[in-house]
C-alpha cells in the first residue's frame, strides 16, 4: 500500500515538474509576445510624432489616426472598413433604401475598383456600367493606390453634378469613359410583373424594404392572374443584386421553405456559429421556382440561392455569382463612427463556403451581347406572307372565335419572341417553368 501511495505520490509530482517545463515556455512565448506588441506601439507612436512634427505641411491629428485604423482594417480583407461619422450614417440611410449617387455597388480587385453590380433604374445602369467593369479613374484622376473609401469618395458628389469615370472591360480592347449625372437614389427593392402565367420577382437589393415588398408584389401579381392557382411558376430575378442584410436573405428564404437549415455562419471560435432555420409555410404555395443570378448576385443574394438550391426548392439558371461568401459586423465607435469587421463565414445548407468561389447555376445560360440588327435582318423580319398578297383567299374554315383564339396564340409567341431578343436569361427561365407546368397538367 506504502508503495502504492508511493507511487501515486511520485506521479503527481511529475505531473506537476511537467506542467511546469510546460506552461514556463508558453508563458515566456506569451510575455514576449505581449512586449512585442507594445514595442509596435511605441513604433507607431514614434513614427505619428515625427509627421506631426517633421511633414512639410501641417497635418490634422485626427485624419491621421483615422487613416492609420482604415489602413489596418483595409489590409485584412476588401470588406473590412473604417467608418468616419459621414460614412457610417450614409450606410444606414443606404440600408433604408435612399440615398445619393452614381447607383453602384463596387469592391478592390488588383488595386482598382471593381464593379459588382449597377443598381436598376440609376444612373450607373442608364449608362451602361456592367457588373464585373474596373474603374480605373475619376474624371481623369486614377484610383490605383487607393483604398475603397476613398476611392468612393471621390465619385461622391452633389446631386446633378457630372462625373466622368473611365472603364475598363472585358471584350474591349482600351478603357473607355462615360459620363455620369449624379442622382438621389431611390431604391425599389422589389419589382413584380407578370409575363404570360409566370409571376416575376425581380429583387435588387436586400434592406429593410425587401420581404415587404416581395410578399406584396406576388400577391398583387397572383390575385391579377385570377389566383394563385393560375400562376404557372415564379421567377426570383437576383441577377445584379449586391446583397445586403443578412436578415432580409433569411426571410426571403424562408418565405418559399417549408424547414430545414436555410445558412449557417462560422467564426474564429466555433462556439460563436449560428444556425438559421426555415419555419412551415410556403408564400408561393408549392408552385415551381426559378432564380436567375449573374455575376453581379452577391452576397445576401448568393445566400438565397444556395439555399433553394440545396433544398431543390429552386433550379438556379444564368452564369456563377460573385462568390461573397463573409458575413460583416458593423460595429458603432466613439463619436458616432463605426467599424465593418469580417466576423464569420457563411454556409448554404449542404455545407459548401461561397466564398471567392460562388453559387454555380443548375443550368449555365449566358445573357448574349445585344448587336443592332441589320437592315437586311429588319427586311427578312417583315417578310410578306399570303395574306398580304392582293386577291388572296380567305380561311372561311374558322370560326371567328377559333381566328381571335389563334391571332392571341401568335401574339403570345411574338411577345416571347421578343423577351428572348431582349432579355434571354429571363425567357429561358420562364421556359423552364412552362415546360414544368405542362408536365404536372398531364398528371
Amino acid at each position: 500500500m506504502k508503495k502504492f501511495v508511493a507511487a501515486a505520490l511520485t506521479g503527481t509530482l511529475a505531473g506537476v515538474l511537467m506542467a511546469t517545463q510546460v506552461a514556463g515556455p508558453l508563458l515566456a512565448q506569451e510575455s514576449a509576445r505581449t512586449t512585442n506588441v507594445y514595442e509596435q506601439l511605441d513604433l507607431f507612436g514614434d513614427i505619428f510624432e515625427r509627421i506631426r512634427a517633421q511633414y512639410v505641411e501641417d497635418v490634422d491629428e485626427g485624419d491621421l489616426i483615422e487613416a492609420a485604423i482604415n489602413g489596418m482594417l483595409t489590409s485584412l480583407d476588401p470588406h473590412s472598413s473604417y467608418l468616419s461619422p459621414d460614412d457610417a450614417e450614409d450606410m444606414r440611410v443606404q440600408t433604408r433604401g435612399e440615398f445619393g449617387g452614381l447607383g453602384i455597388e463596387v469592391t478592390q480587385e488588383d488595386g482598382f475598383v471593381k464593379v459588382v453590380s449597377p443598381i436598376d433604374g440609376t444612373p450607373a445602369d442608364a449608362a451602361g456600367i456592367e457588373a464585373g467593369d474596373f474603374i480605373t479613374h475619376v474624371d481623369g484622376e486614377s484610383v490605383l493606390g487607393l483604398t475603397l473609401d476613398q476611392a468612393v469618395e471621390m465619385m461622391r458628389g452633389p446631386v446633378g453634378s457630372e462625373i466622368v469615370i473611365t472603364v475598363g472591360r472585358e471584350g474591349e480592347p482600351e478603357p473607355f469613359d462615360v459620363s455620369i449625372i449624379r442622382d438621389t437614389i431611390k431604391l425599389t427593392a422589389v419589382r413584380s410583373r407578370t409575363q404570360g402565367n409566370t409571376v416575376v420577382l425581380r429583387v435588387t437589393t436586400f434592406n429593410d424594404q425587401t420581404m415587404v415588398n416581395l410578399e406584396a408584389g406576388l400577391k398583387k401579381q397572383a390575385e391579377e392572374l385570377g389566383g394563385m392557382d393560375n400562376v404557372n411558376g415564379i421567377v426570383l430575378d437576383l441577377r445584379n443584386n449586391p446583397g445586403g442584410l443578412l436578415t432580409q436573405a433569411i426571410r426571403v428564404s424562408d418565405a418559399f421553405l417549408e424547414k430545414g437549415e436555410i445558412v449557417s455562419t462560422r467564426g474564429r471560435d466555433p462556439e460563436d456559429g449560428d444556425r438559421y432555420n426555415a419555419t412551415p409555410g410556403d408564400l408561393a404555395d408549392g408552385k415551381p421556382l426559378v432564380v436567375l443570378i449573374n455575376g453581379g448576385s452577391a452576397s445576401a443574394s448568393e445566400i438565397v440561392a444556395g439555399a433553394l438550391q440545396d433544398h431543390r426548392r429552386a433550379i438556379v439558371v444564368g452564369t456563377k455569382s460573385f462568390g461573397k461568401g463573409s458575413v460583416q459586423t458593423v460595429m458603432p465607435l466613439r463619436g458616432n463612427a463605426a467599424m465593418r469587421l469580417t466576423t464569420a463565414r457563411y454556409y448554404t445548407p449542404s455545407g459548401r463556403s461561397i466564398q471567392a468561389l460562388g453559387v454555380s447555376p443548375d443550368i449555365v445560360v449566358a445573357q448574349p451581347r445585344r448587336v443592332p440588327a441589320t437592315e437586311e435582318e429588319e427586311e427578312k423580319r417583315k417578310m410578306r406572307t399570303e395574306a398580304d398578297l392582293r386577291g388572296s383567299l380567305d380561311n372561311d374554315s374558322l370560326t371567328e372565335d377559333e381566328i381571335r383564339q389563334i391571332e392571341e396564340d401568335r401574339a403570345k409567341t411574338e411577345e416571347a419572341a421578343k423577351l428572348r431578343e431582349d432579355d434571354y436569361q429571363l425567357a429561358y427561365a420562364i421556359d423552364i417553368l412552362k415546360g414544368l407546368s405542362a408536365l404536372g397538367s398531364k398528371e
